[in-house]
C-alpha cells in the first residue's frame, strides 16, 4: 500500500506542531512544585543558667568503725542491726562479765594488801625519822626504812592502777555507739568470742550522705567550694540540693578524673538517699547567653544534629547545616556552633527535607522575631 506524497507531508507538519506545543510551559504554572510548606524564623538568644553535668556515687560523709577494746569475752546480746538509727552512747553489744568480775575482786584484794604494806612501812619510817641523830639506830637502817616506805607507796599505786584497768574492762563489756547515725554494716553475732580491735559495726556518722562526682579536670577548673548542685534520686521524682564541700587534690591514675565531694541538704520529712547508688547531677556555675532554636528544628542523622536554613531565591530552597548543641530548656535547644545568628531556620519538618529541597514559606517570618 502506497502513501501519497501529500498525506506524508501533512503528517510530518502535524507531528512537528505537536512537539513544539508540548515543549512550551503553560502560562502561570511553576516548573517544579514546592516539596513542603515551612515556617522559618531566626535563632533567639536567651540568658540561661550554665550547668556542668556529671555522674557519681552516693556515699557516707564519714563512716565510724565500732570495735571491741577487750579480748576473750563472749557476746551476750546484740541490740542493733543494719539500718538501725542510734545515738551516741547507746549500747550496741553486751559482753560476758564473769571473768572480768573475778579478776576485779582479785585486784581489789591486792590493793588492800598493798595498802596494809604501806601502813607498816610508813610506821617504821616514822620511827626511824624520830630516832634520827641518836645512837639507837644507824643511818643505814634509817635509809632502809625510808626506802621501804617509798616502795610500799609505789606498790599501792601500781595495784590501784591495775584495779582501775579492771574497772575499765568491765565498762567495756558494754560496746557503745561512738556517734549519732545509722548502722551500715554488722559483723558480730550472738555467742562470738571477741578479739580486741575486731570490727563489729560500721556507722554512717550523723546519717549524712554525700555525692562523690567524678569529673574531668577541664570541668573541675570551673568549680569552687560552695558551688550549688542539684541531683535527682530515686526514679527522678526527688530533687536533692547541696553544695561543693571539697575537691580532691589529685586525679585518678586509672581514668584521670577528679572526685568532687558534695554535701547534700537534709530532706524535710523524707528518708536520706541510700549509699552505693550511681546518680547524675549538675553544678550551677552561673549564667550565660545562649543562641537557641526550637527543639523541633533539629533533625538527627548518622549521630549528628542538623538544622535547615532558608536560601534566598525563587523558588525558595533550603540547606542542611550541621550544628553542635548544648543546653536545653523547655522546648528550646542551645546551638553552640555551626549556625549564623542571622540565618532563617526552618522551625519543624526537617525529617522530610534534604539539602536543596524546594519549599513554600508559610508566612513572612524573616522580618519577625529578630535576634536579640
Amino acid at each position: 500500500m502506497k502513501i501519497s506524497a501529500h498525506l506524508l507531508t501533512a503528517l510530518c507538519i502535524g507531528l512537528s506542531f505537536g512537539v513544539s506545543a508540548s515543549a512550551q510551559p503553560t502560562k502561570g504554572t511553576s516548573t517544579a512544585a514546592a516539596a513542603l510548606t515551612v515556617t522559618v524564623a531566626p535563632p533567639k538568644t536567651f540568658v540561661w543558667p550554665e550547668d556542668i553535668h556529671a555522674n557519681g556515687w552516693l556515699a557516707a560523709w564519714q563512716e565510724a568503725v565500732v570495735s571491741a577494746e577487750i579480748s576473750g569475752q563472749h557476746v551476750q546480746s546484740v541490740n542493733v542491726d543494719v539500718g538501725s538509727r542510734v545515738q551516741q552512747g547507746d549500747v550496741l553489744v553486751t559482753l560476758s562479765q564473769g571473768t572480768i568480775q573475778n579478776e576485779l575482786r582479785q585486784q581489789e584484794a591486792a590493793v588492800q594488801s598493798a595498802a596494809a604494806g604501806l601502813e607498816e612501812a610508813t610506821a617504821n619510817a616514822d620511827r626511824a625519822r624520830g630516832l634520827n641523830g641518836s645512837s639507837a639506830i644507824s643511818k643505814q637502817q634509817i635509809t632502809q626504812y625510808l626506802v621501804t616506805e617509798r616502795q610500799a607507796k609505789a606498790n599501792l599505786a601500781s595495784a590501784e592502777a591495775v584495779l582501775d584497768s579492771k574497772n575499765l574492762d568491765l565498762e567495756r563489756t558494754s560496746i557503745l555507739a561512738v556517734d549519732d547515725g545509722v548502722i551500715s554494716s554488722r559483723s558480730v553475732a550472738l555467742g562470738d568470742v571477741i578479739t580486741s580491735g575486731e570490727e563489729l559495726f560500721r556507722l554512717i556518722r550523723q546519717n549524712r550522705i554525700e555525692w562523690q562526682a567524678e569529673m574531668p579536670i577541664r570541668q573541675v577548673l570551673r568549680i569552687t567550694k560552695g558551688t550549688p548542685v542539684k541531683l535527682s534520686v530515686g526514679n527522678g521524682d526527688r530533687e536533692v540540693t547541696g553544695i561543693v564541700r571539697q575537691i580532691a587534690p589529685t586525679a585518678s591514675m586509672t581514668n584521670g578524673r577528679v572526685i568532687v565531694y558534695v554535701a547534700l541538704d537534709p530532706l524535710e520529712g523524707l528518708p536520706a538517699p541510700k549509699t552505693g547508688i550511681l546518680v547524675s547531677g549538675r553544678f550551677n556555675i552561673g549564667e550565660s547567653r545562649a543562641l537557641t532554636v526550637p527543639a523541633t528544628a533539629l533533625s538527627m542523622r548518622d549521630g549528628y544534629y542538623y538544622v535547615y536554613t532558608l536560601n534566598k531565591g525563587d523558588p525558595a530552597t533550603v540547606t542542611r547545616v550541621r550544628v553542635d548543641i548544648g543546653r536545653r530548656q523547655d522546648n528550646r535547644v542551645e546551638i553552640i556552633n555551626g549556625l549564623n545568628i542571622e540565618a532563617q531556620v526552618v522551625q519543624s519538618g526537617g525529617a522530610f527535607l534534604s539539602s536543596g529541597s524546594i519549599v513554600r514559606v508559610a508566612q513572612d517570618t524573616a522580618k519577625k522575631d529578630a535576634p536579640k
